[in-house]
């Protein structure tokens, strides 16, 4: 169940809204489990005065995990943000900036794997949005100097950490994946490996390049979890895998690679 905006935390984005943690909706049993990082967030274009101050702003929570970006719900949202008339406007960024990794979970994850979306139960370590550097930098050299003049909310949000998943976050995180029902796991990237995996089961490795070292990119092997064994499949994360700004050519072509051969 999604909880109510800023319930229990207080976080907010640039013009106000209020952080949403994000979690599987349709929980009844499915078919992949599928763990990533921490969730994004919707994206506006702010204008102002003929110029661009921001091509990709955060400014508020994804109406669900793993969201598609689609541009109906992302004009809704960003047309209920109040921002004061001297500040320009907000409208949605461009398709590739919002929803990407969701468009390539669907299209280069869980298509190859045979499965559709409403198969999967989505989850991730962090299940909130938090500043990555490019973020951070656009809202202190941008958005900082007007609070003051035009009264707006300062933005708590926190930085990226470097820990997502604690003993206790995993433990919750494998709660979820026992009422899940699911037979195969997918983890995207290595956080989900080294801060989930290896917290709560008998895994070999703490990272995708052991784990590829071992088994290979793309094959599945098992693990056991509560005592219940499960297949787990470790793939890059959808930054690389999509080529989503900067990114690791060698995994990119490896997934690509992988992709192809389950095509024939």
């Amino acid at each position: 169940m999604k909880q109510e905006a800023g319930a229990g935390l207080g976080y907010q984005y640039p013009f106000g809204e209020y952080i949403r943690p994000l979690v599987q909706e349709d929980q009844s049993p499915k078919k992949v489990f599928v763990l990533g990082v921490y969730d994004s967030a919707v994206h506006a274009r702010w204008k102002r005065d003929g110029g661009i101050m921001c091509q990709a702003l955060a400014v508020a929570s994804e109406p669900r995990i793993f969201w598609d970006g689609n541009p109906d719900e992302a004009r809704k949202i960003i047309g209920r943000i109040h921002i004061p008339e001297d500040l320009g406007t907000l409208e949605p960024s461009g398709s590739h900036l919002n929803g990407p990794s969701a468009k390539v979970l669907d299209d280069h994850i869980l298509a190859p794997l045979g499965f559709t979306h409403g198969d999967a139960w989505l989850c991730d370590c962090l299940p909130e949005t938090r500043l990555n550097p490019s973020q951070a930098k656009v809202i202190r050299e941008r958005y900082n100097p007007l609070i003051e003049e035009y009264g707006l909310n300062k933005v708590t949000i926190p930085k990226r950490p470097s820990a997502f998943c604690d003993e206790r976050r995993a433990e919750e995180i494998a709660d979820e994946l026992m009422q899940s029902q699911a037979e195969l796991l997918v983890l995207l990237g290595d956080i989900p490996v080294g801060q989930f995996l290896a917290r709560v089961s008998d895994a070999p490795y703490r990272t995708l390049q052991e784990y590829m070292d071992r088994y290979g990119y793309g094959n599945p092997s098992d693990v056991t979890i509560r005592e219940k064994r499960i297949k787990v499949l470790p793939l890059a994360h959808p930054r690389q895998i999509g080529a989503l700004g900067a990114h690791s050519e060698r995994w990119h072509r490896a997934h690509a690679a992988w992709e192809q051969d389950r095509a024939l």
